[in-house]
């Protein structure tokens, strides 16, 4: 076993050398391109040049500017701290948008391996990782309320006329002309998130102040909503409102 184990080592460390390519580039620059995948299926390539303190290796910025073009931008103090520590984690740092590390001839090997590794976590992070991806546009939502100055409380906790409580992200109050309204950000609506916020309305809207309101704050921007979907949240008095139409309902949730 440990020979047989022995030779895959050797057969990844030869596929490894041979599907990398290096290439001489102005100003002393030389690029590497690895055998190493992003999300759209392209080779990583990295770039290594010295200064008078060693040898830099950097993504030159590619992995934020991709992240960008994409639409997930990473302007904000929360984002900015994940993408940190995310970073720190590999011994690399962050300088004018580029992802860097440095090194000396002796730990070459390690310090590729890490810069390679900690762009592909940066990708992970913000694309693949729910959770954060959930949590971020919910920061998106709030600083959209925030900048568009609609009052609001929020994670207000709500009990129905079944006696079990229900977490709503953000609550309205009631003015002189609008009801109380209750808003709830959806990251991936699916069928089973508008039932699930369905549930939530139907078990409290009977227990809040006459005429209040429930809307639902669709992400679309990777992917369009299913007209499924709204027409569900319609059916539940539910006012569906796609991310990328938001303008459109600033003036009843403001007022």
């Amino acid at each position: 076993m440990i020979q047989e184990i022995g030779d895959l080592m050797d057969s990844h460390w030869k596929w490894l050398r041979d599907k990398t390519a290096i290439r001489s580039l102005d100003g002393g620059v030389v690029e590497i391109t690895t055998p190493y995948l992003d999300r759209h299926n392209d080779m990583l390539q990295i770039y290594a040049h010295r200064d008078d303190h060693g040898v830099v290796l950097t993504d030159d910025g590619y992995t934020l500017q991709d992240l960008e073009i994409s639409g997930c931008k990473l302007d904000s103090p929360k984002r900015q701290s994940l993408l940190r520590q995310t970073l720190a984690g590999f011994g690399v740092e962050l300088h004018d948008n580029a992802i860097e590390i440095r090194t000396s001839t002796e730990n070459f090997p390690l310090r590729k391996h890490s810069l390679i590794q900690a762009m592909l976590a940066v990708n992970d992070l913000f694309f693949l990782s729910l959770p954060i991806v959930s949590s971020l546009f919910l920061e998106d939502v709030q600083a959209w309320l925030d900048a568009e100055d609609i009052r609001y409380t929020p994670k207000v906790k709500l009990s129905g006329k079944s006696g079990f409580d229900h977490l709503f992200e953000f609550v309205i109050p009631k003015s002189k002309t609008q009801p109380e309204r209750l808003l709830q950000a959806i990251n991936r609506p699916s069928r089973d998130t508008a039932e699930t916020l369905a549930f939530k309305w139907v078990d409290t809207k009977d227990v809040r102040p006459p005429n209040s309101q429930a809307y639902a704050i669709l992400n679309d921007a990777d992917h369009p909503v299913s007209t499924v979907v709204q027409d569900a949240l319609l059916s539940y008095d539910i006012h569906p409102v796609l991310w990328s139409k938001r303008s459109e309902y600033r003036d009843p949730l403001a007022a």
